[in-house]
């Protein structure tokens, strides 16, 4: 009862910290320190909030997305910013979009040497350009690290090397967060076996 009660808050106390730092944004005399004399604990959240909803609205009609083309076409004209911010404007593309699939199946791998298995996601192929110099069937892997999967490895192994597990992807992101404690349902896995058979796979 108490330790995931103490983690939550404790997740909950880091996410508001983390977010108020916005309020550096704001000129120093509009800070809660100048304007009430004490910080606000929380205030920097819902500045942080209100921007993503205003923003939102502002991107929907067309004057907005007309706003947004000219300013990626003005960011593309700036040689470092430019790689930078396309890169992570695709990634964030492929990962957040309603309809993308970032992660298409749950794998189980050897790493970070043999003998040692852990859960990765297949992202993919290698690129052409990649691809024709290695040998074999490859596949591209995101192997995360625990507790937090925003962070991990990027590794392009033989098709041969993982395992294709009958979990679905989310199941499967809940076992690495929770370093293995929570795991798939067994009813979960045998309907997920029943829908995705091993010989369905193959032909996939």
């Amino acid at each position: 009862m108490w330790v995931p009660l103490v983690i939550t808050l404790w997740v909950l106390d880091l996410i508001v910290s983390t977010m108020d730092q916005s309020l550096a944004l704001l000129p120093s005399r509009w800070h809660p320190r100048a304007l009430l004399g004490r910080d606000v604990p929380g205030l920097g959240m819902l500045l942080t909030i209100l921007v993503i909803f205003l923003t939102g609205l502002l991107t929907r009609n067309f004057l907005g997305q007309r706003l947004v083309r000219l300013w990626e076409s003005a960011l593309a004209r700036i040689p470092i910013v430019n790689s930078i911010y396309s890169s992570v404007k695709q990634v964030s593309d492929t990962l957040f979009s309603p309809g993308g699939k970032a992660f298409r199946k749950a794998l189980l791998v050897q790493y970070p040497r043999a003998g040692a298995w852990t859960i990765a996601f297949q992202t993919g192929v290698p690129a052409d350009e990649i691809a024709r110099h290695l040998d074999g069937d490859m596949v591209s892997v995101y192997v995360p690290t625990t507790p937090n999967p925003t962070s991990g490895f990027f590794l392009m192994m033989p098709r041969a090397d993982v395992v294709e597990l009958h979990m679905s992807v989310d199941e499967a992101l809940k076992y690495v967060v929770s370093m293995g404690v929570v795991g798939p349902s067994v009813a979960r896995l045998r309907e997920t076996a029943v829908q995705n058979p091993p010989e369905a796979d193959a032909r996939a």
